[in-house]
């Protein structure tokens, strides 16, 4: 992805956001462009119109830290945000070379001990990559994600499931949300890995073939993901209010192993029971139909 493209997109849908009111500026004489002017920004910002419009232009080779955090001020960046203009900084200076993570093998298999540990887990957990792919799960999670699983002609990956597969509007009960926090963590991780190229056939491919991703990525929002709630309706065991809690592995660099359980003696945590209970129906009925082999 072309830094200086990033930056400017970046900047100006920051930008576009901010009303005047809410940056305590007059609101008196006609507005051409939604937020504020660049003139109000690098106003606030403390530098002259024409060196923030260089910015914006995409040129933040050598900026200094307090130049981005005046910036930052100024367009009421939220925490995330000031970590995405910090990253495209550090890419415009080419200090992102030393940051990059070691290339991973394209069929990632889970090691033994890892799914050891997935499986005495007894809440739904699975391990996953800022791409959004699904790379592992326990029994529970795999029961709780079926649907992304449901596809055997690519592997499970939210981002695809969440805009090309119809189940995902009933598996979300507020897809808007679901969809805006996907493509916001999508839009992280670029900022995190530019170079990745797996990274960019995935938003090549959801660009091409929906309009809602399309429209999203333009949008240019960010978003820390590591702990909420999330809404589910799972197809067997109806709706699911699940709190989750997301660990970095730092055996895997890269990859996030996330917990999700649900508030004790709840209609959720009754669910979750159910799925277990179908789980091991499932598994038992998978053992019994595989043949026995002869010592």
């Amino acid at each position: 992805m072309d830094n200086r493209v990033e930056v400017r997109e970046f900047l100006t849908s920051r930008r576009a956001k901010i009303t005047p009111e809410r940056a305590g500026l007059p609101t008196a004489g006609q507005r051409r462009v939604p937020g504020l002017r660049r003139s109000e920004v690098a106003t606030l910002a403390g530098m002259s119109v024409e060196y923030y419009a260089k910015l914006e232009r995409g040129s933040l080779a050598g900026v200094s830290a307090g130049v981005l955090d005046a910036i930052a001020r100024a367009l009421h960046l939220d925490d995330a945000e000031r970590a995405h203009l910090l990253r495209l900084a550090h890419e415009a200076d080419g200090s992102n070379a030393v940051l990059r993570p070691r290339r991973r093998p394209k069929q990632w298999t889970v090691r033994p001990g890892l799914q050891r540990t997935l499986d005495t887990i007894t809440c739904p957990a699975g391990v996953g990559n800022d791409r959004l792919d699904l790379l592992a799960t326990n029994h529970l999670g795999r029961a709780l994600f079926c649907d992304v699983y449901s596809d055997p002609t690519s592997p499970p990956n939210f981002a695809r499931f969440t805009f090309l597969d119809s189940a995902a509007r009933r598996f979300y009960p507020n897809w808007e949300l679901a969809a805006d926090m996907c493509v916001a963590n999508l839009r992280t991780a670029a900022g995190k890995v530019p170079h990745d190229k797996s990274l960019h056939d995935l938003v090549g491919e959801l660009s091409t073939r929906s309009d809602d991703f399309r429209r999203r990525w333009g949008a240019h929002n960010v978003r820390t993901h590591g702990a909420g709630v999330k809404h589910f309706h799972h197809h067997l065991v109806g709706d699911l209010t699940l709190a989750y809690e997301s660990l970095d592995l730092r055996a895997e660099p890269g990859l996030t192993m996330t917990f999700y359980t649900a508030e004790p003696d709840s209609p959720t945590a009754h669910a979750l029971t159910l799925l277990a209970s179908w789980m091991a129906t499932v598994n038992a009925g998978a053992s019994a139909a595989t043949p026995a082999v002869a010592e």
